[in-house]
């Protein structure tokens, strides 16, 4: 069976590779290039990454092809991460990258390339899933808990999973660097990637400004309309983000040591360009039990039953939440958590679980 491995030059796709072709498989590596603008070695590693790769695949002994799909990036991840941020969202680009780019660009190309399958160094599992006469295809969480990359593949289907394999499903991320080590692969302990999905960690102020244009704006209090500053643009912040106001030290609650309450963003009038903050972490406009979700996709191919119990991460970095579907109906969603959850931010993803298996999400509106 043809397998072909999508490669970044980091530890986690070399060792799947390396895992796959052990287990047999005739293993192509694919590296993609897909960021042009400001391609340079002080933010965007790319050529890097490629002689990364190039090495892995030569110590593994398999072929390296690779492919640049920037202008299908642009198209279809970047529009969107811009026209996100200038709506007053904040939206989460690693997710449209994996089902457009990863799962969509790649598995075409993969399939034109005469592969069988495709595979990534994501930290989840799949499994074909047989009940009452139906098979199905699901989208486990990882066994490493702390590594579980299942939130980021929610938007995958059927036609994308039967087609997939995630060989560190299984497997806890210490182990992952151990075998890259003793197979001698040079990237053993490279530093995972961080930043926006395939642009990388740079100054994000500086990066979006470029893109959009700022709008300054006044800072007011949520509870009393107050103006308390001003703000260089409602994309520069989101929900619950408390450094970068500018505006410590004005009066207001204080806690029992005498130091005032720090400020946190709740809300954005994008219309009349305003940002509005609250004082304390557990001010109740931070928090809130349900949720509007919208642009829905469901792995199953099938609404999830309501009024069931499950869980939800209304954010990658969080632990799963028991919540409620209580509609789903005109492609929205209303989801019911047992507690109040903090700072739920328009534009970032629920993704709802029934114990291991992710069911899909969608995008938080309100």
């Amino acid at each position: 069976m043809k397998v072909v491995v999508g490669m970044s030059g980091g530890v986690d796709s070399s060792v799947a590779a390396m895992l796959l072709k052990q287990q047999g498989y005739a293993v192509v590596g694919l590296f993609m290039k897909n960021w042009e603008d400001d391609d340079d070695d002080e933010y965007c590693s790319t050529r890097q990454d490629l002689v990364d790769v190039a090495s892995v695949c030569d110590v593994i002994g398999i072929d390296l092809e690779v492919v640049n799909f920037s202008a299908e990036y642009k198209e279809r991840v970047f529009a969107d991460f811009l026209a996100e941020y200038e709506a007053g969202r904040t939206p989460n680009p690693d997710i449209l990258c994996n089902s457009e780019i990863k799962f969509r660009s790649f598995l075409d190309h993969a399939m034109q390339l005469g592969a069988d399958k495709i595979a990534t160094g994501h930290y989840a599992r799949v499994r074909e899933w047989h009940s009452d006469g139906r098979s199905e295809f699901q989208l486990l969480k990882a066994e490493d808990g702390t590594k579980d990359q299942s939130y980021f593949l929610y938007r995958l289907n059927q036609q994308q999973l039967a087609r997939t394999l995630f060989p560190l499903g299984n497997l806890y991320k210490r182990e992952v660097r151990k075998m890259a080590e003793a197979a001698g692969l040079h990237v053993h302990d490279k530093k995972d990637s961080t930043g926006i999905c395939f642009i990388g960690e740079r100054p994000f102020r500086e990066f979006l400004g470029r893109y959009l244009p700022a709008r300054p704006g006044e800072i007011r209090g949520l509870d009393d309309n107050a103006l308390l500053g001003e703000h260089q643009g409602l994309m520069y912040h989101t929900i619950g983000q408390r450094k970068g106001l500018m505006i410590g030290g004005i009066k207001g609650n204080q806690d029992s040591a005498g130091e005032h309450d720090a400020w946190y963003v709740a809300g954005k009038d994008v219309a009349a360009n305003v940002l509005h903050v609250v004082q304390g972490h557990d001010h109740p406009a931070l928090l809130r039990d349900r949720l509007d979700a919208i642009d829905l996709n469901w792995i199953a191919g099938r609404d999830p039953h309501t009024h069931w119990v499950y869980t939800a991460k209304p954010r990658y970095r969080t632990s799963d939440q028991p919540c409620e579907i209580d509609a789903i109906a005109n492609g929205r969603a209303q989801v019911a958590f047992a507690q109040p959850q903090w700072a739920l931010t328009p534009g970032q993803s629920v993704v709802v679980y029934e114990s291991k298996v992710c069911l899909g999400g969608g995008i938080i509106a309100a």
